[in-house]
C-alpha cells in the first residue's frame, strides 16, 4: 500500500474513536487554530493546558465555544507540561501536543524517569512529507530530536519509523538510509553505517521493511538517477522512508522540502506511550492539522 496525500491521515483518524489530545502551553493562536480545524472535523476533544485568561481570551477570538474543550488552569511552564504528561499517563488523553513552551522543557516532563512516558529507549522525530515532486508520501527522520546518533540509536529510528508505516497500512516500507555516495567510505561514517543497518536488515536484525543504503538522495527518490548510475536496488528510486545521517542533515532537508518545494508534512516525536506533536513556529496551520491527524491515527 503507497500512501499518496495527507488528506488520508484525517480519513484514518476518523475511522478511529474521538482522541483526547492535551495541550502543553495552550495560549498559542496557531496551534489553537489546528485543534479547532480538527475538531470541527471531529476526531478529537481537547485538554488546554495553561492560563485560563489567555486561553480564554484566544479561544474566543477564534471562535472556540467553551463547550468545545477544557481548561486546567496553570501559568509555571514546568506545572503544565508535567500536567499535561500526567493526563497521557493516567489514560485520560491520548495525543500530547506542544504549544507555547519551550521543547526542551515539554521533553524533560515526557522523559522523567517516575512520572514520564517514554516508552522505548530512543525517541525520534518523523515526518511525512507530501510534494508535488515524489510520487508518494515520504517518510524522514530524524529532523529534530537526536543530534548525531550511534548505529544503535539509528536501529531504533529506522524501528520506530517502519512502526508508523505499518500502523497507515504499509506493511514492508522501502528504507533508504542516507550517505553522499553508495559505497563504502570509512572516512564518511554515515557511509558505514547505512551498510551496516543494510546488513541488519538482511540477516533479520531488522525487520518489517527493505533497507538499501548507502545511498545518495537523489537515487533514493529518482528511478532515473537509479537508472543512469546503473544501481540495482529494491528501494533506490522508491523510497518510503530516508534515514538521515544526523539531526543537521535531517533538518536541511526537512526546511528544504518545507520551503523550497511547497511540502506540507505531518511531524510527531515517536517513541512514546502516545504520540507527540511537536510542530515549530514557522510549520502552517495546514502543517499543525495533519500532524493531529497523524497522531490521531496511529492511536
Amino acid at each position: 500500500m503507497n500512501l499518496t496525500s495527507l488528506e488520508q491521515l484525517i480519513d484514518d483518524a476518523l475511522k478511529k474513536s474521538k482522541c483526547k489530545i492535551a495541550v502543553a502551553s495552550a495560549a498559542d493562536k496557531p496551534v489553537l487554530e489546528a485543534i479547532f480545524s480538527a475538531f470541527k472535523l471531529g476526531f478529537i476533544e481537547p485538554f488546554l493546558i495553561g492560563p485560563r485568561r489567555e486561553i480564554s481570551a484566544l479561544t474566543g477570538r477564534i471562535g472556540m465555544k467553551k463547550d468545545m474543550y477544557e481548561i486546567i488552569d496553570e501559568e509555571d511552564p514546568h506545572i503544565i507540561c508535567s500536567k499535561a504528561v500526567h493526563l497521557i499517563k493516567n489514560r485520560k488523553a491520548d495525543i500530547l501536543m506542544k504549544g507555547m513552551v519551550h521543547t526542551a522543557v515539554l521533553l524533560k516532563a515526557v522523559l522523567d524517569k517516575e512520572t514520564g512516558i517514554r516508552n522505548k529507549d530512543t525517541l525520534s522525530h518523523f515526518a511525512l512529507f507530501q510534494t508535488r515532486f515524489y510520487h508518494k508520501l515520504l517518510g524522514i527522520t530524524d529532523a529534530a530530536m537526536n543530534i548525531s546518533p550511534n548505529i544503535h540509536e539509528k536501529v531504533r529510528i529506522v524501528e520506530n519509523a517502519v512502526e508508523i508505516f505499518h500502523r497507515l497500512g504499509c506493511m514492508l516500507p522501502k528504507v533508504a538510509v542516507l550517505a553522499p555516495l553508495e559505497i563504502v567510505n570509512h572516512k564518511i561514517p554515515s557511509s558505514s553505517d547505512a551498510a551496516l543497518l543494510t546488513s541488519m536488515n538482511r540477516r533479520n536484525q531488522i525487520t518489517g521493511c527493505v533497507i538499501d543504503g548507502p545511498l545518495a538522495l537523489d537515487i533514493a527518490i529518482s528511478a532515473e538517477a537509479r537508472d543512469h548510475k546503473g544501481i540495482r536496488s529494491d528501494v533506490a528510486g522508491d523510497a518510503d522512508i530516508l534515514v538521515t545521517p544526523d539531526l543537521n542533515s535531517g533538518n536541511i532537508l526537512y526546511k528544504s522540502l518545507m520551503f523550497l518545494s511547497d511540502g506540507i508534512a505531518a511531524a510527531i516525536i515517536t517513541g512514546a506511550s502516545a504520540p507527540v506533536v511537536l510542530t515549530s513556529r514557522s510549520d502552517s496551520e495546514k502543517n499543525k492539522l495533519y500532524s493531529i491527524a497523524l497522531a490521531a491515527a496511529l492511536t
